[in-house]
């Protein structure tokens, strides 16, 4: 099966880009440049073109140029290789009447309703400096990291976790308004049990495979092994008891809890409630206890250890974005990651300040300059054979 490739990238507007337009003939792509030209606004502008808001985060409003005193549209185009042939996927607010406008998603032309259509068509997963603090961080940035793991092995689970999204935000709103239909409540709340124990098992099955991988060791090399541990009272029900079980339990608690809900604002069982812990086995210490060095060590190790997975699975593993992942590597662990890129069926995208870094990826990577107006070829990086 074909891997999952971009091939080229086309901005509008996009952060600091009034234009911009790359191809990309590698299989490792390395961008070395200053900080503040734009590196990792290349790299968001990829993560944006899957599922989810990108690896800012940002709502559509925040992501347009700024100029004159206002905030452009913007767009972001890519065009992919894949296991389902060649397509066209679009976003952005370019063509609307405000930059405020809602973001919107094209495939091959055609207006998709959410980006959670995209999910079987393009995915990546992300390493940036800002998740050096993932584990000292809310439960919230952990979740989506997990979500975005799980999506490239199942593709509806995106969809799973919209859905619950949307119905809790629907009782939400009843609750906060007083409103007590109960039949519409309990059609809510049946939508949130059934999305939850979904997007639950989703979220258990990918964690008992990624751990089984960690385990072995083979796609990790010579960084730390490590566990991952799902905190979700959901997903311990599942471990005891059938599916539909836990939706009735789910039901049960959602009806019981519909008061002290109103009160809190918000629902205190459910998808959104989910949270991840990693442990560093040779240690046997949590990684919030780790070293920052020592946590980049064990993201690396997860991320390595997912794209060996999915690319098992499915034929085809998601995009790998490292902003910056090297610099925070001793000589012997960056050495590591190389060689373990190469080894990878996965289409990497590395950034980092000096060309140097990626001395050992001659022969291997794609090189560029990054500079304000887009990207040079760096001349001493060929263009290797992308097989």
């Amino acid at each position: 099966m074909p891997p999952l490739r971009l091939t080229r990238l086309r901005l509008t507007d996009f952060r600091s880009y009034p234009s911009f337009d790359g191809r990309f003939e590698g299989r490792i792509i390395a961008m070395a440049g200053e900080n503040g030209v734009g590196k990792t606004n290349l790299l968001e502008a990829i993560s944006l073109l899957g599922p989810g808001r990108g690896l800012r985060g940002a709502r559509a409003a925040e992501i347009g140029r700024r100029a004159g005193g206002q905030t452009h549209p913007w767009a972001a185009w890519g065009r992919f290789e894949g296991p389902h042939g060649a397509c066209d996927i679009a976003t952005g607010t370019a063509g609307e009447d405000s930059p405020d406008a809602r973001r919107k998603w094209r495939l091959d032309g055609e207006v998709l309703r959410s980006s959670a259509e995209l999910a079987d068509r393009a995915a990546a997963v992300w390493l940036t400096p800002q998740m050096d603090r993932l584990f000292q961080e809310g439960a919230s940035g952990r979740r989506r990291f997990l979500d975005r793991l799980v999506w490239a092995l199942e593709p509806a689970h995106a969809r799973e976790v919209a859905a619950h999204e949307t119905a809790m935000s629907g009782r939400n709103r009843l609750l906060a308004e007083g409103r007590r239909d109960a039949r519409w409540l309990a059609a809510l709340e049946d939508a949130m049990a059934r999305h939850s124990v979904a997007a639950a098992a989703a979220r258990r099955a990918l964690v008992l495979r990624l751990n089984a991988v960690l385990e072995a060791g083979t796609a990790t090399g010579a960084f730390p092994a490590a566990r991952l541990d799902l905190l979700d009272p959901i997903a311990a029900w599942l471990a005891e008891s059938p599916a539909l079980a836990v939706e009735d339990r789910l039901r049960e608690e959602f009806a019981a809890s519909r008061a002290r809900d109103a009160a809190a604002g918000g629902a205190a069982l459910g998808a959104h409630r989910a949270d991840l812990a990693l442990t560093h086995l040779p240690k046997d210490l949590p990684a919030e206890l780790c070293s920052t060095g020592e946590q980049k060590a064990l993201l690396v190790s997860v991320v390595l250890a997912h794209a060996g997975l999915i690319g098992a699975a499915r034929g085809f593993a998601p995009l790998l974005l490292l902003d910056e992942v090297a610099a925070h590597l001793d000589l012997a662990r960056r050495e590591a990651l190389y060689a373990a890129l190469a080894a990878l069926p996965a289409q990497v995208f590395l950034t980092g300040t000096e060309a140097d870094i990626f001395a050992p990826l001659r022969g291997t990577a794609e090189g560029f300059r990054a500079t304000p107006q887009g990207l040079v070829r760096l001349p001493d990086f060929p263009v290797p054979n992308p097989a």
